[in-house]
């Protein structure tokens, strides 16, 4: 009888050591222990537990093509040190033309825990982790962070496994993947990687089906099949390089899992020649992709034409969102300098056409590469990058003095966007349309976000193709006018007033880049803003410099001087940019102090909480370089009839701020179906899912909205 007390108090105070599992809609994990109890001076192994979702994954250390892993972050008592995670075997998971390595179902990450020599038996390790999961469908992947905790007992002597734990994390343990004794060489040769392994458990059998699973991303190209042969000595592998070993070759070894049908080991490869023994007895069997992989959703004719029809709208309502404000007056001064050469306007049409869709095509592809390489990245990326605001800022000033007339590029040339020249080919029109794409990728307008949010779990082909006809948009208007003789003679003819509208419209280009400027201080701080000031004005200096030398030329005069002169202080811009580009960034700002509504940063957690309050929430994610999400909170989200109803309904009010490169707010968007901002969500209480509120707002339809999702007490 005293035995089954024992038992049975043994059983409770493990139950009780165990915090119950947290949840979400996608994800289940708790952390627990393999063993009841460990001694002083021991290594424990607890797990994080994952229950997931039918239809969600989580991802292996290298997450493959797309995703990102599992992050612990750990709070331990004095003494007690976390290892790594002892990660199982991962799945191959195909998905529209890329393979990720991830797991589904139930999944144990074992991590080995240090109990320090001085620990005294008969007490409680509380053990706290944050667990950063990214749990991803086949249409959106979701940042879960979960706080886990185990209070782990210690006891004099260890006790046995856990009774409901114990034996699955036992066996993850003995089947993960662990050194063997294999020598393996990679050999890079015309863009294929040959992996041969010899030794150890390879040697003197057929190892089966076998796949190579790199450490790291960009090595392999992990949707290629994976050939080869086996030999008395081991295996040989060949594998498609990926885009960093391509690029670059081999900078260091190859390390990761080789799997064969007769285990699982970790490797590393040393760069060098093949090992010989790899080759000659057989054929390697291809390794099946895991039977419960993501189902690549399919992209039928009609939603590939709604997309491209809802891209080409958009891309003409992008004409009049206030990012494209200052590209109109690029767009102006070439129309008006060739309005009456029907020849040169049709030129400068087509070269502004080429020049938009060319840099679609670009950031497109940027944006579509980076995102298989596994970066959380949208629409408007290019903003968030502190150096590309600053080089857009300076050279957003080079156009502006180039328009005021402080100096030419050949000769009457406005090549970066002025006038387009009477002779000498449509240069500057391909160079509008290069910086109309440039400064409006930060806008979206109505129609845009079903149509990129579209493109982007589509096939790279198609998804092109949707930003092709975003362009077409763009580009559209300037193209028709630029061919329709009978528009063009209706403006005025060439005069003195061009001088004078020409220096006009260079205000907002001087416009443009102090908004640029504004927002690079807003992303690094008040330092690196001071040196793009002086590389401002030292830019300013070197062009009124190239100005000068080139109205001496005109005089007959040689102006060397001021060439060389102004040759210096642009190359001393050039270094101050730089040196901003790597100033110390500055810690991220606060909300705008004119913003009257209080606010929260975003967050899950912080709308769950609000929720379970019985409060509204109202979402706002935007960025300082978004000039549409500016204007919304400066004119819709802080009028006093805003206030009113935010206070009447009892709603908070979340800002995500989207100025940085933010994975979780990125994340966000792609599960609402966008893939840049603005972006207006308002969750009500008892609600599912929430309201998307249009891009462009008025004070009406948010009080309208707000009045709607009405807090419950």
């Amino acid at each position: 009888m005293r035995a089954w007390l024992i038992f049975l108090a043994v059983i409770l105070v493990a139950a009780a050591a165990r915090a119950e599992p947290v949840r979400t809609e996608r994800i289940e994990a708790e952390l627990v222990a393999m063993t009841r109890a460990n001694a002083p001076g021991s290594t424990a192994v607890v797990a994080v537990r994952q229950q997931i979702k039918p239809g969600w994954h989580t991802y292996w250390r290298n997450p493959g093509d797309s995703g990102g892993p599992t992050e612990l972050t750990w709070t331990l008592p004095t003494g007690v040190k976390a290892g790594q995670i002892v990660w199982p075997l991962p799945e191959r998971q195909r998905l529209s033309g890329l393979v990720n390595y991830g797991y589904e179902g139930e999944v144990y990450l074992p991590v080995p825990i240090e109990i320090p020599a001085d620990a005294k038996p008969r007490t409680i390790l509380p053990l706290r982790v944050k667990a950063l999961f990214l749990v991803c469908s086949a249409e959106m992947c979701v940042p879960d962070e979960l706080d886990l905790a185990l209070d782990l007992p210690v006891r004099a002597s260890e006790a046995g496994l856990d009774p409901q734990y114990g034996a699955a994390i036992q066996r993850v343990l003995e089947q993960a993947p662990r050194p063997a004794g294999i020598t393996a060489r990679a050999t890079l040769r015309d863009g294929v990687l040959t992996l041969t392994a010899t030794g150890g458990p390879l040697a003197g059998r057929d190892p089966g089906a076998s796949y190579f699973f790199p450490d790291q991303g960009g090595v392999i190209d992990h949707a290629a099949t994976q050939s080869g042969s086996w030999g008395p000595q081991g295996l040989t592998l060949v594998l498609t390089a990926g885009g960093r070993t391509a690029a670059g070759g081999l900078a260091g070894p190859v390390s990761g899992v080789l799997k064969t049908a007769n285990g699982a080991y970790e490797i590393t490869a040393q760069p060098g020649e093949p090992l010989a023994g790899a080759t000659g007895s057989g054929d390697l069997a291809p390794l099946a992709e895991g039977a419960s992989q993501a189902a690549a959703p399919s992209t039928s004719a009609a939603t590939l034409l709604q997309a491209s029809l809802f891209a080409l709208l958009g891309g003409l309502i992008l004409n009049l969102m206030p990012c494209v404000f200052p590209i109109l007056a690029m767009k102006a001064a070439s129309l008006t300098a060739s309005a009456h050469e029907p020849a040169h306007a049709r030129r400068d049409g087509v070269a502004f056409l080429a020049g938009v869709l060319v840099t679609f095509l670009v950031l497109a592809g940027l944006l579509l590469g980076l995102r298989a390489a596994g970066e959380a990245v949208g629409w408007g990326f290019q903003l968030q990058s502190p150096p590309v605001t600053a080089g857009l800022a300076l050279l957003m000033l080079a156009v502006a003095l180039n328009l005021s007339g402080v100096f030419e590029i050949g000769g009457r040339l406005q090549a970066l966007g002025g006038a387009a020249p009477a002779r000498g080919g449509g240069t500057g029109a391909f160079l509008t349309g290069v910086l109309a794409v440039v400064v409006a990728a930060p806008c979206t307008a109505p129609f845009m976000a079903f149509a990129l949010g579209a493109a982007l779990v589509m096939p790279w082909p198609m998804a092109l193709l949707v930003f092709l006809m975003l362009g077409l948009g763009l580009a559209l208007p300037f193209v028709l006018i630029s061919l329709s003789p009978g528009l063009l003679a209706r403006l005025p003819k060439p005069g003195p007033w061009m001088a004078r509208l020409k220096g006009l419209l260079a205000f907002p280009m001087y416009g443009t880049a102090l908004w640029l400027a504004w927002v690079f201080g807003r992303q690094t701080g008040a330092e690196a803003l001071g040196l793009l000031f002086v590389g401002g004005l030292l830019l300013a200096l070197g062009l009124w410099l190239f100005g000068g030398a080139q109205t001496e030329r005109l005089q007959g005069r040689g102006g060397r001087l001021h060439l060389i002169f102004g040759i210096v202080a642009t190359g001393l811009a050039a270094g101050a940019l730089i040196l901003a580009a790597r100033a110390p960034v500055a810690a991220a700002p606060s909300a705008s102090p004119e913003s009257a509504l209080p606010s929260q940063p975003w967050s899950q957690a912080a709308v769950d909480t609000a929720l379970a309050e019985g409060r509204p929430v109202l979402v706002n994610f935007t960025a300082d370089w978004c000039v549409t999400c500016k204007i919304n909170e400066r004119t819709s989200l802080t009028s006093a009839g805003v206030r009113e109803a935010m206070a009447r309904t009892n709603a908070v009010y979340l800002v995500g701020d989207w100025t940085r490169r933010d994975d979780a707010i990125t994340a966000e968007l792609q599960r609402r179906g966008r893939s840049g901002v603005p972006l207006y969500l308002l969750f009500t209480p008892g609600s599912p899912e929430p309201r998307i509120l249009p891009q462009l707002l008025t004070e009406g339809l948010v009080v309208e909205a707000l009045n709607g999702a009405r807090s419950n007490p």
